[in-house]
């Protein structure tokens, strides 16, 4: 097996949304080496990738890992979970939407034993985050999304906003901020925000087409970690100081385990050598699970977009939650993907609303089938098991509000009948049937890594994103957080890699002013 030729001071497994904001950061400092491995090729000169509103294109196509989800009893079993194999990671891959984590969501985390990361604390990093998160411009404001946001203003009471970001809100109705350009609809990524401007830096090295297979330890001390190129050539590539582990929380748990860090019994059974006995690792499996209600409209809708779901609502149901309990996203296209399994049409012309749990309360799990690093693990988010039904219920409730949205003008001007799933299906049980078999994600898997308190025997990470029990290592993407925050997640990413790329520069001037350091 071939060496690599050069060692690094920080290797980052993964140019995803925070592992692009972590290899930025720290190649400011010019005598800081640091080498990216990233397991698909460059976004540049990608309009394919970098134009916003051709995102739908790439779910399951050559840049997607399409990951499948194991059979969900309760729940709708032919979910495919689009993954990112290109430089921005998902970033590069989804809607873009970009919400804060509200301050109820940090202090969850906080409360969950991750100090130092509660609302007060995580503050600054939204304003050093380089994307250009803007409102959706007026040119791109769809005269049919415009009248969706009037309709469930004045069907709910809700109140309109304009800008989500501006306070924390509980609910409202509104457009979208997006991490865009309007000018000429181009991604304002974690790649082309963090690492675009900055390719010529001679510290900066990117591995692209490289995929992570092991991490390599000396005892319990990172040292680096084996990699595939692309032609097959098998190298590894070493840390000087720490391994920064940003593959996301599919892939993150998945290297974990297949280097030997994870449940003992579990590692065991199919033949790996156990690193490290740490059973979290692939536990806690989050997501926002959402469905789906379409009309078909009375003809075509107009064309502007940024990217064909640039509003949504917000509910409280419930006013003793901290945050909305109920979310919808609102397409200008019929999303009926799942719905035509079940025997429904697309129409030439619709829309859907899709309500969205934003505190689900089923956990899942991911786990290996196969020693082989080549097979992709198992995904099994027991989707609707929550003991009281409350992600159930959630769906149930949202398909009624979203009737009631529906029926109020200026939106029901533009709609011709219920199309899935259908003015017919009344009942709390029928709701609940379909709402479940038609369910899909919005692609928020996380949790698999959380953090907790340093003492959290089922906490994979503390609170500086430090292994339990392993030095020269840490996590920085969604698999650390604790719980799911209520709005999208991309944000609450790059707020994490900025936090990270402080904790290693404080690491290493800790390190390097210390008696016998190496400055």
């Amino acid at each position: 097996m071939a060496e690599h030729d050069a060692a690094y001071d920080y290797v980052v497994v993964g140019g995803g949304t925070a592992g692009s904001v972590i290899a930025s950061r720290l190649t400011e400092d010019p005598d800081v080496t640091v080498a990216v491995i990233e397991g698909g090729p460059s976004d540049i000169d990608r309009p394919d990738v970098l134009t916003l509103r051709r995102w739908m294109g790439l779910l399951g196509g050559e840049l997607d890992y399409d990951y499948p989800t194991t059979e969900q009893p309760r729940g709708n079993s032919h979910i495919r979970h689009s993954r990112a194999r290109v430089l921005g990671g998902c970033s590069s891959h989804n809607t873009l939407i970009a919400f804060r984590p509200l301050p109820s969501d940090w202090d969850e985390w906080a409360d969950a034993g991750a100090e130092g990361w509660d609302a007060a604390s995580m503050e600054p990093y939204f304003g050093r985050l380089r994307n250009n998160i803007v409102p959706v411009d007026e040119r791109d404001r769809n005269p049919i999304a415009r009248d969706f946001v009037d309709s469930a203003q004045a069907a709910l009471g809700v109140p309109r906003v304009e800008g989500f970001n501006k306070k924390p809100f509980h609910e409202g109705a509104g457009f979208f901020d997006l991490a865009y350009h309007p000018e000429d609809n181009k991604r304002s990524s974690a790649s082309v925000a963090y690492l675009h401007p900055f390719l010529d830096r001679p510290n900066l090295q990117l591995l692209l087409e490289t995929w992570a297979y092991r991490l390599e330890f000396d005892g319990t001390h990172a040292t680096g970690v084996r990699v595939r190129a692309a032609d097959g050539t098998e190298s590894y590539v070493r840390a000087r100081r720490e391994v920064l582990v940003c593959a996301g929380a599919v892939d993150t748990p998945r290297l974990l385990l297949h280097s030997g860090i994870g449940p003992r019994a579990d590692l065991e059974a199919l033949g790996i050598p156990v690193t490290h006995d740490l059973p979290g690792v692939g536990e806690n499996l989050l997501d926002h699970p959402e469905s789906v209600i379409v009309w078909e409209t009375d003809g075509p809708i107009p064309e502007n977009s940024a990217m064909d779901s640039d509003a949504g609502l917000f509910v409280r149901r419930d006013p003793e939650t901290d945050g909305p309990d109920l979310m919808f996203h609102f397409y200008q296209i019929p999303f009926t993907d799942n719905p035509e399994r079940l025997g429904y049409e697309r129409p030439a012309h619709g829309v859907s609303m899709t309500p969205n749990i934003p505190k689900p309360r089923s956990r899942g799990r991911l786990f290996l089938t196969s020693a082989d690093p080549e097979v992709k693990p198992a995904l099994d988010f027991r989707y609707f098991t929550d003991e009281d039904d409350y992600d159930g219920r959630t769906l149930v409730d949202g398909i009624r509000i979203a009737r009631r949205v529906a029926a109020a003008e200026p939106l029901a001007n533009w709609l011709t009948r219920e199309v899935c799933p259908g003015p017919d299906i009344t009942s709390d049980g029928e709701l609940s049937e379909y709402a479940r078999k038609c369910a899909h994600t919005v692609y928020h898997p996380a949790g698999t890594c959380r953090m907790g308190a340093t003492d959290d025997e089922q906490a994979v990470v503390g609170p500086d994103l430090t292994i339990r029990g392993l030095t020269g290592i840490r996590i920085a993407d969604a698999s650390v957080f604790p719980t799911m925050p209520a709005v999208n997640p991309m944000i609450g990413v790059l707020m994490v890699g900025e936090k990270c790329a402080e904790l290693l520069t404080a690491t290493a001037t800790a390190n390097t002013t210390a008696p016998g350091g190496d400055a």
